[in-house]
């Protein structure tokens, strides 16, 4: 009994793997969007309301768009999450130089004794 020495290649139908990149690049070049809402109610009292949005595209044509919250998300960009530190470092110092500004004007509290 022999076997064979590798498994036979998975049928692809002619031209399938090219028509599937076509299709990839014309979504990504041009954009797709969907969008939905899910309404749940009772009785005619809305009791949840989710609203879906999704784009798909490249990035260069969600920036032509305008769509470029990647770059000023601290979670996702480390240069967002650098700006975010230091304004949250400047807002420290400006914090600690108002205190001591504040200490520095009161007069000195002397203790009595009595």
């Amino acid at each position: 009994m022999t076997m064979p020495s590798r498994l036979p290649d998975p049928y692809v139908p002619d031209g399938a793997s090219a028509n599937l990149a076509d299709i990839l690049e014309r979504v990504l070049d041009k954009g797709v969007v969907i969008a939905g809402d899910i309404r749940i109610n009772l009785l005619d009292i809305e009791l949840l309301t989710i609203k879906l949005r999704l784009v798909v595209a490249s990035v260069d044509k969600a920036k032509e768009m305008g769509i470029d919250w990647w770059e000023t998300d601290p979670a996702l960009s480390s240069g967002a999450r650098r700006r975010e530190l230091a304004e949250e470092n400047e807002q420290l110092k400006q914090r600690i130089a108002a205190l001591e500004a504040g200490s520095s004007d009161r007069p000195a509290e002397r203790e009595v004794s009595g």
